[in-house]
């Protein structure tokens, strides 16, 4: 009997002990799409749904002590990258894909989290810039991040785009410039992608079940990029996944609640 070919993605992220977001987010989410999951942590969280209450970041030596027996046993067919708490973690994995030990990741720039706890630090996003974006395969920021990052005032669809244009100029093949922070009929989601621009729009859900959704989003971006499709085709899929796991939210928490990333398991949806 043959076997159907099982695509190996890396996530390279912090934990979430709650379950919602990082990487146990990306891994439940890799695994919804077929991936086999590996996972990295670059840093301990002590956190739930209300906040995030501290952080212990690993050392680069211990993310890339990590990587390395992964990538020596296994072909890694995409990368995610989440937190990323500082700048000597950034390099270390910049160098890896610049040498092409690691393809090309999706690199979701988790500067703050739902609850408004600064995940990293300025000195960190300054390297992120520096290093990783431009080896990027695609860059996720939300309007917070990517007013952070293109150092643009983001209030118009245009101002979106603007801002993806000017991070797509630090090197990056593709930026999404996601919307879900802007209250409004649609939640649109703006790509660029080598100058071309596609729109992803979804109706905006009024909800508090939002923790891990950026992550869950590259995740699946990177999961469709490991079987080979295109980046538009990526993103589309990641954003109706997104959307029916927020739809299908469990309702667990006293906060941003988690998503529930096998609603399409559930016996309602066979």
């Amino acid at each position: 009997m043959s076997k159907s070919k099982q695509y190996v993605v890396m996530t390279i992220a912090g934990l979430d002990p709650s379950g919602g977001a990082g990487i146990i987010a990306d891994v439940k989410t890799m695994m919804a799409f077929g991936c086999f999951p590996t996972a990295i942590v670059t840093a301990l969280t002590f956190q739930n749904t209300t906040g995030v209450f501290g952080v212990r970041k690993q050392t680069a030596a211990d993310v890339i002590g990590q990587i390395m027996p992964v990538v020596d046993d296994f072909r890694i067919s995409a990368v995610k990258t989440g937190m990323l708490p500082n700048g000597a973690i950034i390099s270390a994995i910049a160098e890896l894909v610049r040498s092409k030990k690691l393809p090309a990741p999706v690199v979701d720039p988790v500067v703050v989290s739902t609850s408004g706890h600064r995940l990293i630090s300025r000195a960190a996003l300054v390297v992120l810039m520096r290093d990783l974006i431009p080896v990027a395969r695609i860059v996720t920021p939300n309007i917070p991040e990517a007013e952070l990052l293109s150092g643009l005032t983001i209030k118009s669809e245009d101002d979106r785009w603007a801002a993806a244009e000017k991070i797509g100029a630090m090197g990056a093949r593709a930026v999404l410039v996601k919307g879900g922070h802007h209250h409004g009929r649609d939640a649109l989601d703006i790509l660029w992608e080598q100058g071309k621009r596609t729109d992803f729009r979804s109706p905006w859900i009024k909800t508090r079940s939002t923790h891990g959704t950026g992550c869950t989003l590259s995740a699946a971006i990177a999961a469709g990029l490991a079987h080979g499709k295109s980046m538009k085709v990526s993103v589309g899929e990641a954003k109706e996944y997104v959307h029916s796991a927020i739809t299908n939210a469990p309702g667990l928490g006293k906060g941003n609640g988690p998503v529930d990333h096998a609603w399409q398991f559930r016996p309602s949806h066979k």
